[in-house]
């Protein structure tokens, strides 16, 4: 029969000053063994919001085996942030029979008090992680509501540039000619009543144009014509975007016809945010626009017109179902 023994479980998200190291958490933790021998389980640059750890989920599978006694932490929250996580720790280790100590807080399940203490920690490292939570999207959504290029590469069109908002710097969108040419194009094709994205696709394969090095697809298209990073945003766009329920971050005077805008998913709003535009986010941002208002308007309002394509249902009732498809829209 095995002895069980000791471990410590460290754990470091981020290599930065203010992050304590894992050396230095066991250098707090090591007084608790008293000599005697333990085994390490470390895990760098993993976050605490789940336990999809390598080294963590080791030390899981040395409990289940019952090597394990205790567990000692430097603090609780290396362990998990999550209430529900730490929670079916706690079952896992009352099962095990393994007792769990945090070296700084001061307690350990050994003894009543340090088991009713535990739980009021878990309610507050879930507090700190929801606390920390909130503040990165309420500093998002400030960003968003100042025109700042988010994330991510420039759509089909444009590229970036670096820039100044507001004293920091960040980087905007320029139009790249060639392509925004192309853009036009495909906003004009589409203005037409009798031009299906179908007919664009093709058109531009059989001009030898890639698009992110391959050919244009559908729903690529479909989401470019929806966005309104490429008009000419005027007083029309403004009255349209209100006129569906998205929170226009602008004045109604900004809109000149000049700039393009930005569309962000709305705090709470589940739904894709070219899908429905309730509760999304509309800005102005500081890039020009390629199309005009009333160009992008038309190609929008002939969208709204369109029944959803389902690619890849099952045949049903007939065994041609989804094997003959319109030359003309695909």
């Amino acid at each position: 029969m095995n002895t069980r023994i000791d471990a410590f479980y460290g754990r470091q998200s981020v290599d930065r000053k203010d992050s304590i190291s894992i050396e230095s958490q066991l250098e707090f933790a090591v007084h608790e063994f008293r000599g005697e021998n333990y085994r390490e389980y470390k895990d760098k640059g993993y976050s605490g919001k789940n336990t999809d750890r390598p080294k963590f989920q080791e030390l899981i599978r040395d409990i289940e085996r019952g090597l394990i006694k205790r567990v000692v932490v430097y603090k609780l929250d290396r362990i998990s942030r999550s209430i529900i996580d730490f929670a079916s720790m706690m079952e896992l280790f009352g099962r095990y029979n393994v007792e769990f100590v945090s070296a700084t807080e001061k307690f350990d399940t050994s003894t009543p008090m340090g088991r009713a203490m535990l739980n009021i920690c878990i309610v507050f490292a879930q507090l700190e992680r929801e606390t920390i939570q909130r503040r990165v999207q309420d500093a998002y959504y400030s960003r968003c509501e100042k025109g700042f290029h988010m994330s991510g590469k420039a759509p089909y069109g444009f590229k970036l540039e670096p820039t100044t908002v507001d004293g920091v710097r960040t980087k905007m969108m320029a139009i790249d000619p060639a392509a925004a040419e192309q853009v036009k194009q495909m906003f004009e094709m589409y203005a037409d009543p009798q031009t299906s994205f179908g007919d664009i696709a093709r058109y531009f394969t059989e001009q030898g144009v890639n698009f992110n090095s391959g050919e244009l697809q559908r729903w690529t298209l479909s989401l470019m014509l929806r966005n309104p990073v490429y008009a000419q945003a005027d007083l029309d766009m403004y009255e349209f975007f209100k006129s569906q329920g998205a929170d226009v971050v602008n004045d109604a005077g900004d809109f000149t016809g000049l700039n393009g805008c930005y569309l962000y998913r709305g705090r709470d709003v589940t739904e894709h945010k070219h899908a429905n535009l309730k509760g999304q986010i509309l800005v102005l941002a500081p890039h020009e626009g390629i199309v005009s208002s009333d160009l992008w308007l038309r190609c929008r309002r002939k969208l709204m017109t369109n029944t959803v394509f389902q690619p890849g249902r099952a045949a049903k009732n007939t065994w041609l179902a989804g094997k003959i498809k319109c030359g003309k829209c695909g």
